[in-house]
């Protein structure tokens, strides 16, 4: 079962939190979710350099309140705010609805599964070998205060012909464990040879009854 369950779907609402929050009904409910799929976008386009991990959305009848989790704050930021002004300015007129915006800092980026497999998707567009990519980030991540790292790649590796899957595994990672703190993510690095899937788990502990869940 846990190659088939999502990690962080099995664990909602017992570790893990929602990173949309809001109720809607009817027609409503599909127009939101559609919305926050082209917000993120939106934001993770524009903040292609600041290291964004999550995006957390909630909304009020004429509000929309973004967190922004990434690794660089300061480039969201911008000088003087001039960034995040413009994007708050952009976000309101496509949604209707007055925007905030809060920044929080990722302060260990090797801990947070989004900024691992972004780092290995960009060695891979600069044809570094996959083997000592996913090795490397494996490293730091233990290193970092990790308790297990899983990192699989699937596609034409190395310019094969055929398309394979390799991976690579320090640690424990108790999948199906529910108090079990596992970041999961999965994307797509676009290489001259065609695309390469990342997915990689990182556990970072255990959350016992009374913690609070994590995102």
């Amino acid at each position: 079962m846990g190659r088939k369950v999502h990690p962080t779907g099995f664990r909602l609402g017992i570790t893990k939190k929602h990173q949309s929050r809001w109720y809607a009904e009817g027609k409503d409910y599909s127009r939101l979710i559609a919305e926050d799929r082209v917000i993120r976008n939106e934001v993770h386009s524009r903040l292609s350099h600041a290291g964004v991990s999550k995006i957390e959305i909630e909304r009020a009848p004429k509000l929309v309140h973004l967190t922004i989790h990434a690794a660089k704050p300061g480039v969201v930021i911008g000088r003087k705010g001039v960034t995040v002004t413009e994007l708050r300015k952009d976000l309101g007129e496509l949604t209707g609805k007055r925007v905030k915006i809060d920044v929080e800092e990722i302060k260990k980026p090797e801990l947070d599964a989004s900024l691992v497999a972004e780092n290995i998707a960009e060695q891979l567009a600069r044809r570094v070998a996959h083997k000592r990519a996913m090795r490397r980030a494996a490293e730091r991540t233990m290193r970092s205060g990790a308790k297990g790292i899983m990192i699989r790649l699937g596609g034409r590796l190395g310019g094969s012909e055929m398309a394979r899957v390799d991976d690579i595994r320090m640690g424990r990672i108790p999948r199906h464990t529910l108090r079990a703190d596992i970041d999961y993510v999965d994307m797509v690095a676009r290489t001259t040879y065609g695309v390469i899937g990342i997915k990689v788990w990182i556990y970072k502990g255990d959350i016992l009854p009374g913690e609070p869940m994590t995102i």
